[in-house]
This record gives structure tokens, C-alpha cells and sequence, in this order.
């Protein structure tokens, strides 16, 4: 399969700061998550589509490793990059880069699995997901 990859520019707000002028930590998993959403419009799997297949996927798995720290009137961006498994799990890097000189800021992972409706935690990949696979993987 093709790296599957899409980025996010990042508006760094006000609130999202401390004291320092310095990111919270709390906000990468919502940099995140923006990445996540971006990364699902551009390849036609977001969490709508999941939804209409009456699935759910939750995070099971965040990490984050800071470089650098991001600070207040940056415009930092997230690149994502879809891994690939046979496990019924979805598996993103995250990279962000100051996109002032390209240095890296801060690296990530997520790993996310399958519920079905009832909440039950799914050992197979659905079949739309698999659908989706074989589409990228002939592309």
C-alpha cells in the first residue's frame, strides 16, 4: 500500500497556552485529532463513515514525545501517516513541524480498535473496513 498521508496547519489559540506562552499539554491530543479528521476527509474514512457502518473506534492507545516546545503565534503543522496492519485496529503517526524552518516539534502515535453498537470490542476488521484496504492497496 501507498503511505497515506495528509497535514493540518495548526492556528495555535490563546487558551491552549500556559503562563509561558508555551502549549498545554493537554492540547496535542486535540492536534491530534484535527490531523485525524483531516487524514479522513481526504482518503473517505472518517468517523461519519465508520458511523454509517454502525461502528465505533475508539483511542486505546496516545503518545506523544516532545522535541521542542510549541509556542503562542507559531503556525506549527501535523502530518499523519496512516500504518498499515492486519490487526482490526487503525495505527497513525503524528509528526508536527514548525513550518517556519521544518524543525520537528513533536512526534505521536494513536491506536485505535473496533466496537461495534452493543460496545463490543471486534476481533476482525469490519468489512467495509477491508473494502476501504483492498481500494488503497490497488491504487
Amino acid at each position: 500500500m501507498k503511505e497515506l498521508r495528509a497535514s493540518k496547519l495548526l492556528d495555535i489559540r490563546f487558551s491552549e497556552v500556559d503562563s509561558m506562552g508555551v502549549v498545554w499539554h493537554g492540547s496535542y491530543p486535540l492536534y491530534f485529532e484535527d490531523a485525524r479528521e483531516e487524514w479522513g476527509r481526504k482518503y473517505g474514512f472518517g468517523y461519519l463513515d465508520m458511523f454509517e457502518h454502525e461502528f465505533y473506534a475508539p483511542l486505546v492507545d496516545l503518545q506523544f514525545c516532545y522535541k521542542r516546545p510549541i509556542i503562542y503565534g507559531m503556525r506549527p503543522r501535523v502530518d499523519i501517516i496512516y500504518r498499515p496492519t492486519e490487526a482490526a485496529k487503525i495505527i497513525y503517526d503524528y509528526e508536527i513541524h514548525d513550518t517556519r524552518d521544518e524543525s520537528l516539534l513533536t512526534t505521536g502515535h494513536s491506536i485505535q480498535v473496533f466496537m461495534n453498537k452493543q460496545y463490543q470490542l471486534l476481533w476482525e476488521n469490519p468489512p467495509f473496513y477491508e473494502q476501504w484496504k483492498q481500494r488503497w492497496e490497488n491504487e
